[in-house]
């Protein structure tokens, strides 16, 4: 009976049965992970930094909000909740004074941020046919998401903050499958159509009244780690539109003003402004009753 006891409860005579292989495996992994517990940064949350950034979006737009008809008293107290939040994420990887900066500093730079929002809203209604509204825009575009979301990563990367841009980029990537680094410089009335696939560099500089379609590439011509903090990736013009999956790499590529960059271009040079860049493929049509050749199941 005693047996059967300690089977249930291995404590029953105050000693420990000895110790298996799997208790120690286990034990040394435990301890091996208590350790590198206490060398990593305390990151906010995933969870919280969506939420932070769908509550100012939200707040931003009543479009995106299930408060539309909120008072400016409302407001007023949510934009207070909002510079608290920012805080509270920055805490963590800040001492609180400089979190309390950061917050501040956001908060005088909010209505410049919201008033590039709009003209990306705006850019993507004049940009696209299939745009009935800003309603639509605001709620249904993951373009405008996505840029939405860079422009307060983006502020939030120019007052100093680390990792926690990253982690809201990282909220646009993951819902609308648009990659911008928090680190590109964007200018105004920048519009996305469609938009899956795209990745912009984090030292892209992007002018004023561009438009990029689905899966085009500003990157970098080189990967190499020693390149870290130099321009690696390219500059784009103003009102330049660069076509679907269109690929242009390199710190010191520019693309001149009003040039237009066609699909499935390649592009590691400068073009100067006004320039029409354009790959050239040849496409065969023939009656399938000629039969097949290898090259038809090349792809």
């Amino acid at each position: 009976m005693r047996n059967a006891v300690r089977a249930l409860d291995p404590w029953v005579d105050g000693t420990l049965p000895p110790m298996t292989d799997d208790h120690e495996r286990d034990h040394a992994f435990a301890a091996e992970l208590a350790t590198s517990r206490h060398e990593v940064a305390s990151l906010p949350l995933k969870r919280r930094v969506e939420a932070f950034a769908d509550d100012l979006l939200g707040l931003l737009f009543p479009q995106l909000s299930e408060e539309a008809d909120a008072t400016e008293e409302e407001i007023q107290a949510r934009l207070s909740l909002i510079r608290r939040d920012l805080r509270d994420l920055i805490r963590g990887l800040e001492e609180p004074a400089r979190a309390d900066d950061v917050a501040h500093g956001f908060a005088i730079a909010l209505p410049d941020v919201y008033d590039r929002i709009r003209l990306d809203a705006d850019a993507i209604v004049a940009g696209d046919p299939a745009a009935e509204s800003i309603d639509e825009v605001v709620a249904a575009y993951p373009g405008f998401l996505a840029i939405a979301i860079h422009r307060v990563a983006h502020e939030i990367h120019r007052l100093g903050v680390r990792i926690l841009p990253r982690l809201l980029a990282e909220v646009a990537h993951t819902r609308t499958g648009i990659d911008i680094h928090p680190g590109a410089t964007i200018g105004r009335s920048f519009c996305i159509d469609h938009g899956t696939g795209i990745v912009i560099g984090e030292t892209a500089l992007i002018g004023d009244d561009v438009k990029l379609y689905q899966g085009v590439t500003l990157g970098a011509l080189s990967v190499s780690k020693d390149a870290a903090g130099t321009k690696r990736h390219p500059t784009i013009g103003d009102r330049v539109v660069i076509y679907a999956n269109a690929t242009v790499l390199g710190g010191e590529t520019v693309v001149g003003r009003d040039s237009v960059i066609g699909g499935n271009v390649f592009l590691t040079s400068s073009v100067p402004p006004h320039s029409v860049v354009y790959h050239t493929s040849q496409v065969r049509v023939r009656s399938a009753s000629e039969g097949f050749e290898p090259s038809d199941f090349v792809i």
